[in-house]
């Protein structure tokens, strides 16, 4: 027979606990004086510990803890959580746990947790899906966003044509912040982009070129190229980063706040009111962006070429060659439709946004990268049908 009496500062008859193991089937928990964090302190963990290695020991006996509450004083909230703790550890090991003595008035206390197993769940083990099931469920997931895509692209057009027949109720305050947001703030970075995008492809190209000794067709290579599809495609990823995330997160932030239920509660459509001034801004900031980095991308191939002996008029005179009014105008269509994909796809997501701390989040990359994929969808269409028509 052994004993566990452990209490700080006071004599070991004082102990709030004492367990007393009689043998390896029976063991019984006296209780006594006030229960409270205090007093349950010093002795809770050598209680439960020596509990536990009882416990371990002839594990083919049945195990019985008696716990004697007859001499409790006082006991509030942490004396209940450590008879339930015990009790909990004696039903982990299948062990009988009895306290045929605790006061009645203790009694609502220690009801208010039953059954105890559900403040202890067991870990849920999630079973390992097979490839099968994971491509099943991909694809499944695919096929209802391309389906919530498309249905809002159809909301998005048929209120853009009633934009068109009742201009004076589009929103144009948010128009304006969001064309300033996402085409004025946009300048230094796509200049910049652009800039290096003309260095580096100039510096590129005449590596090739000087072979051949034709280090002069550079220039309009390069123009022709920025035109037709690196000038759209540079604005239009660069969108994507800042102003479809933008989007998201804002409308995202509403969609979290319930300030989107609240205007469908009103009798407004959310689409009109929150998605239409955006996407009229992202039409018209598209192609301006573009022009502005076709400039910025053709001076700095001009600025680059000089160091290889063509003087500003050779190249001058080489772009107009090479480059038409059909190549620039199919640039800025090709921009037109990346503009209205980056503005569209960022207010979608943001109208999907969850619940929870990282759901704007979530929003935001979400629309990064719908962006970036159909914008590559777009252009791969837009350059097949280029191929078909020569336009």
């Amino acid at each position: 027979m052994s004993k566990i009496a452990i209490d700080a500062g006071q004599p070991p008859l004082a102990s709030p606990a004492v367990l007393t193991i009689v043998n390896d089937s029976r063991a019984s928990l006296l209780l006594s004086g006030t229960l409270n964090i205090y007093a349950l302190g010093a002795v809770w963990s050598p209680i439960r510990a020596a509990q536990n290695a009882w416990l371990t020991t002839g594990a083919s006996q049945q195990k019985t803890l008696e716990v004697d509450a007859s001499q409790i004083e006082s006991l509030d909230g942490a004396g209940i959580a450590f008879l339930i703790d015990v009790q909990e550890a004696q039903m982990n090991a299948k062990a009988v746990f009895t306290m045929p003595n605790l006061a009645a008035r203790y009694q609502p206390l220690l009801k208010q947790f039953d059954p105890i197993g559900k403040l202890f769940p067991a870990p849920q083990v999630v079973p390992a899906q097979s490839p099968i099931e994971a491509t099943g469920k991909a694809a499944y997931s695919l096929w209802q966003d391309t389906v919530a895509l498309i249905t809002f692209a159809g909301h998005v057009v048929a209120d853009l044509v009633w934009s068109l027949r009742y201009p004076r109720q589009v929103r144009w305050g948010d128009f304006i912040n969001a064309a300033v947001q996402a085409g004025l703030a946009a300048l230094p970075i796509v200049g910049l982009v652009a800039f290096l995008i003309g260095v580096i492809l100039s510096f590129q190209s005449a590596i090739g070129m000087q072979k051949f000794g034709a280090v002069t067709f550079v220039g309009p290579l390069v123009a022709l190229g920025v035109f037709r599809e690196l000038g759209p495609l540079i604005t239009a990823i660069l969108l994507a980063g800042r102003s479809s995330a933008a989007f998201a997160a804002e409308i995202g932030t509403m969609t979290v706040n319930s300030e989107v239920d609240a205007l469908v509660s009103g009798g407004l459509s959310p689409v009109r009111f929150l998605v239409i001034p955006r996407v009229l801004a992202g039409i018209l900031v598209a192609p301006i962006l573009t022009l502005y980095a076709d400039i910025v991308a053709i001076l700095a191939s001009a600025i680059t070429m000089t160091a290889y002996g063509v003087p500003f008029i050779n190249f001058y005179n080489g772009t107009l060659t090479m480059v038409g009014t059909e190549d620039i105008l199919s640039g800025l269509l090709k921009s037109l439709l990346f503009g209205t994909v980056v503005s569209s796809v960022g207010c979608l997501r943001g109208m999907q946004t969850g619940n929870g701390a990282a759901a704007v989040g979530i929003s935001a990359t979400s629309a990064v990268v719908s962006s970036i994929v159909l914008i590559v969808l777009v252009d791969g269409v837009f350059a097949y049908i280029s191929y078909r028509t020569g336009f």
